[in-house]
């Protein structure tokens, strides 16, 4: 997921593609940024960490985890397809956006152990919260090894090409993993929804984010970049 260069295979057409696919993958970006938006100040009332309402501090967590971590993550992934400049460039914002969602990623676990505390509620109980968890250990994970394999000067480029294939596919993996996690969250709220409207958002919100997942995915499958 983070940090790499990339070696472009396949035909030009493959990228002409990728690059389509990837500007849908920026239209639901922005379709799933508002929606999330939607749902936490229109029904549940805003976001604040600081908040005395429990609920407050609560909806910090799918806006930081959504806007921070799984679409600026997915923006970084892009970063190969859609910024048009030198390859170190690419390369440095690949791994800058992916530091920042690794961070934003770690202040929404916080939001959320923060909610439990303030609503007396136990932590780390359901199938969410064990699969979220799972995906920012990995990614900060996958960060160091991106930065040990690809910035530290002196790693052999055989050890570079080597590696590049695993960091793009557990990149992937991790990212879709990250998707999972954000859905069994939306599932659990959809459930608990206080109106029909807020839980068919909800669940339009979640198929937004998994065709999101999926056209970055498809974007860098298409376009067959192996970093390095």
């Amino acid at each position: 997921m983070a940090i790499g260069g990339g070696i472009i295979g396949g035909g030009g057409g493959h990228h002409v593609v990728a690059a389509r696919v990837a500007a849908l993958a920026h239209v639901l970006f922005l379709t799933t940024a508002v929606l999330m938006l939607v749902w936490l100040l229109h029904y549940r009332g805003g976001i604040n960490i600081q908040s005395d309402d429990p609920e407050q501090i609560f909806n910090v967590h799918p806006f930081v985890m959504c806007w921070g971590f799984i679409l600026l993550v997915g923006e970084a992934i892009l970063a190969y397809t859609t910024i048009p400049m030198d390859h170190r460039t690419q390369k440095m914002v690949h791994m800058l956006v992916h530091l920042v969602a690794l961070i934003l990623g770690i202040f929404g676990v916080y939001a959320a152990f923060k909610f439990h505390d303030a609503a007396v509620a136990p932590d780390l109980v359901t199938l969410h919260s064990w699969l979220g968890i799972l995906a920012i250990a990995l990614f900060g994970l996958q960060w160091l090894f991106g930065f040990v394999a690809f910035w530290l000067p002196g790693t052999h480029e055989r050890t570079r090409a080597a590696a590049a294939p695993v960091h793009v596919a557990g990149g992937l993996a991790i990212f879709m993993l990250a998707v999972c996690a954000a859905q069994t969250g939306l599932v659990q709220k959809s459930a608990a929804a206080a109106t029909s409207g807020e839980g068919k958002l909800i669940n339009v919100t979640g198929i937004f984010i998994l065709l999101y997942g999926v056209a970055v995915a498809t974007a860098v499958a298409l376009r067959k970049a192996f970093f390095f």
